[in-house]
Order: structure tokens, then sequence, then C-alpha cells
């Protein structure tokens, strides 16, 4: 069950950073450096979780 919680809780990390993302890109002078660091933490964080999804099954 930990595990199941733990990739819930990334699962939500990643839609929150996909709607800051879109939040972020919405400005019209949005910051090319933050959304890239932020795209960056949504592929480690997704890379994460098909590890872990893999791990269940």
């Amino acid at each position: 069950m930990a595990l199941e919680g733990h990739i819930l809780e990334l699962s939500e990390k990643h839609r929150r950073l996909e709607e800051l993302i879109g939040a972020e890109m919405a400005h019209p002078d949005w910051d090319e450096v933050r959304v890239a660091a932020l795209k960056k933490e949504k592929l480690r964080i997704k890379d994460e979780l098909e590890r872990l999804r893999s791990s269940v099954h």
C-alpha cells in the first residue's frame, strides 16, 4: 500500500506541474528557464512513476 500511495502522490505532483507549466506559458512574458526547469522535473517524475508502476506489475 505504501508504494501505491507514493505513486498517487507522484501522479498528483506530475498533474500540478502540468498545470503550472501551462499557466506559466500563458503569460506573454513567460520565463523559458523556469518552464524548462519545470518540464525537467515533470519528466523526472514521469520516469519515476513508470519505474514504480513497472515494479508493481
